[in-house]
């Protein structure tokens, strides 16, 4: 940092960024694991001399607010922040594509597109905020770094905390492998469905856990074939059943039939990893109640374009 704010220099022209849902969790990897998938919403962001004007439309617009209360707009004023530059009027258009309140991370999608839209639009917006950075800027915005990694980083992540900061590893995740998101017609509350997690767990439970989460990292990166046995949770899913009783007796109901099926995120989407072939006919038999979507895994994580590059 050291320069003051009138030394950085503003890129002309927009910015444009898709930037994926992801699926944290997965099963054991309670607030470490995060998967990208590929749904994307796409942002654009110009700079202006004064002014916040936002431009809606998909998923959420209703709902969204039409100002510097906007998410995006939210972490672009944090991340001009931190990097030491007043932040300049912006216009933001965004096609949301990710389904809001459903656990595909649309928050994370928002803060992402905000942190890496800030960067783009300043010259040396790299130098001033390298990947390290940008990922602790997004994370302190979410409150943690499980669906933010894989956002960032695409692929299978690993995130944790560490003297204060967030850090994550990016995993490949292993060839042949697709995604089937159950997405229910109602949302459940993040808060919610962290509020009825306990405060303790039993030993048991918790050892069955860091075998599974261990058993997932080489599941999902080597041997697709050990995914039904190395999804197991019982740190948080069977907690939450009361917030999304549906969508518990749906991973059920999968997992009974040999399929890798977990609650993505807080819910209540389900997701279940299968592979390509199997997973339009998975699709195609429905769910009463759900819309499922089959989805390839996001290997890239968000992109930035600028002036068509």
């Amino acid at each position: 940092m050291g320069e003051t704010p009138a030394e950085a220099s503003l890129v002309r022209g927009a910015v444009a960024l898709q930037v994926p849902a992801t699926s944290a969790n997965l099963g054991p990897g309670f607030d470490a694991f995060g998967l990208a998938v590929g749904l994307h919403d796409e942002v654009t962001v110009q700079a202006l001399e004064t002014g916040v004007q936002v431009q809606v439309e998909g998923e959420g617009a209703v709902d969204v607010p039409r100002d510097e209360r906007h998410l995006i707009v939210r972490a672009m004023a944090e991340t001009f922040d931190a990097m030491g530059v007043r932040m300049p009027g912006v216009a933001l258009t965004c096609v949301n594509r990710i389904p809001h309140g459903r656990g595909l991370g649309s928050s994370s999608a928002a803060i992402v597109a905000g942190v890496l839209a800030a960067r783009a639009l300043v010259t040396d917006g790299s130098d001033r905020l390298p990947d390290a950075a940008a990922l602790e800027v997004a994370a302190r915005l979410e409150g943690h770094p499980d669906n933010v990694a894989p956002c960032l980083l695409g692929g299978f992540t690993v995130a944790w905390q560490e003297h204060g900061r967030s850090r994550a590893v990016r995993l490949e995740p292993v060839e042949g492998l697709a995604a089937v998101a159950y997405v229910p017609s109602e949302p459940v509350a993040t808060e919610y469905a962290r509020s009825l997690l306990p405060a303790a767990v039993p030993h048991p439970d918790a050892a069955r856990n860091a075998g599974r989460a261990a058993l997932l990292v080489h599941a999902l990166t080597a041997d697709p074939g050990l995914l039904l046995t190395a999804t197991e949770d019982r740190l948080h899913q069977g907690y939450r059943e009361p917030a999304m009783p549906r969508s518990a007796a749906l991973v059920a109901r999968l997992r009974s039939a040999g399929v890798p099926a977990v609650i993505s995120g807080a819910g209540p989407t389900v997701l279940a990893l299968v592979p390509p072939s199997a997973a339009a006919a998975l699709a195609a038999e429905g769910e009463p109640g759900f819309r499922a979507l089959v989805l390839p895994l996001e290997r890239q994580g968000a992109r930035v374009r600028h002036d068509g590059r």
